[in-house]
């Protein structure tokens, strides 16, 4: 895949890792970078164009793909982390309202922009994932059980597009510096990081990420069998 010169679209590029991956790819040479967002004022880099998008809207997404028409590289990075849904207490609402962004969103961006990517050349279209897509927390399920359905949806994609050209690609990452991740200090990786070892990956041609240590170890994890946890005395 062709970064320098290409057309891209990044939704929630107005801070944290959306910025980065909008940021990255005007520095590596993309000709225009459309911003994705709710609200385009909140867009403040000069060399990136807003384009207002809510992905759980159909019609923003139908209106930003009339737009955008130009794209050859969709970025699926728009997300939320499901807060206030416990797992043995509290409401569903945070869990509904994460699988509605994190996976439905990217599955009505994706259904949207893929014919434009077929007209465009085939192209490439990323799924910003999570190391929860294989590894739920009792903190946080809401949030891993919509990352795992976007896992599974990207796998989808990649089968469904692969006959028009189009490069799927899966990015998974341990903790990232965001406010996402604000309430932990644990160990984490820059936005940065993540946004050139995607853009490295699109070059290479390559359907996955691994971001991180931790990443790669829960990933290689997979194929072992299911150990319950210690018993707390």
């Amino acid at each position: 895949m062709e970064i320098k010169g290409s057309v891209a679209l990044v939704t929630g590029a107005n801070r944290g890792i959306g910025r980065a991956f909008a940021r990255s790819l005007i520095d590596h040479g993309a000709a225009k970078v459309y911003a994705g967002v709710r609200d385009p004022a909140s867009v403040a880099d000069p060399d990136l164009v807003p384009l207002r998008l809510d992905v759980t809207d159909r019609e923003a997404v139908a209106a930003a793909a009339a737009i955008a028409d130009d794209v050859s590289i969709v970025i699926n990075n728009a997300g939320i982390g499901g807060e206030g849904s416990g797992l043995l207490d509290g409401t569903f609402d945070g869990a509904r309202r994460a699988m509605e962004v994190n996976y439905f969103g990217t599955w009505a961006v994706s259904r949207a922009f893929a014919p434009v990517l077929a007209r465009n050349g085939g192209g490439a279209l990323v799924s910003m994932l999570s190391l929860a897509s294989w590894s739920s927390r009792p903190r946080f399920p809401g949030y891993a059980a919509s990352k795992a359905a976007q896992w599974s949806l990207t796998d989808a994609l990649r089968q469904a597009l692969h006959a028009q050209g189009t490069l799927v690609v899966g990015v998974h990452a341990g903790f990232v510096e965001t406010d996402l991740s604000a309430w932990t200090d644990a160990s984490k990786i820059s936005p940065a990081t993540v946004a050139e070892l995607t853009l490295e990956a699109l070059a290479d041609d390559r359907c996955e990420v691994l971001a991180d240590e931790e990443t790669r170890r829960i990933k290689a994890a997979l194929s072992q069998p299911v150990i319950a946890p210690p018993v707390q005395t």
